[in-house]
């Protein structure tokens, strides 16, 4: 016998359509950090002033742009090991977004509790982080992140008291 698709409410399909686009944000960055770690480890058997060099030169941005300067300087003195180590981390943190967009994308329970734990521990992070090097996309970041934190963390409690309301004893007309 043919099963008939459920009827979603509309704050079901709210809620699916932010779970969605939570485990889309998390899957884009996590691919966009395997692309920087993969540039990492390209640069590993380079000259790092060469190739932001000539970089800098293909993309006509000006070097004596106070902002593209002072990422050149800081470019030029990165040592292999640091590439490895950036890399590394870049690649860990990639896996744990991975993990969590692909889970949410699945509508899996434990994505959705595995995403508020490790959102939550990154805060602290992203706030130390904002406070030595303030900067508008770290707010932007911070703000994203405690936005989905604060969203599943209600999602989670709306769902776990949900059960016990359906499990509540009958009021008994007098």
């Amino acid at each position: 016998m043919p099963r008939t698709p459920a009827v979603r409410a509309p704050a079901d399909q709210a809620s699916s359509a932010g779970i969605l686009l939570i485990a889309l944000f998390k899957l884009l960055k996590g691919l966009l950090l395997i692309a920087v770690g993969i540039g990492a480890l390209k640069l590993l058997h380079k000259d790092v002033a060469e190739v932001v060099s000539h970089w800098v030169d293909i993309l006509r941005v000006d070097p004596d742009n106070r902002l593209i300067h002072g990422t050149m300087t800081r470019l030029f003195f990165v040592t292999p090991q640091q590439l490895k180590a950036l890399s590394a981390g870049t690649f860990f943190y990639a896996a744990l977004l991975l993990t969590e967009g692909t889970g949410l994308l699945m509508r899996k329970h434990w994505a959705e509790y595995f995403t508020v734990i490790t959102t939550a521990a990154l805060i602290p992070l992203e706030v130390y982080e904002l406070a030595n090097h303030f900067s508008w996309g770290k707010i932007l970041v911070l703000i994203v992140n405690v936005a989905i934190l604060v969203y599943l963390v209600a999602r989670l409690r709306k769902r776990r008291a949900a059960p016990e309301r359906s499990h509540a004893p009958a009021a008994v007309p007098s």
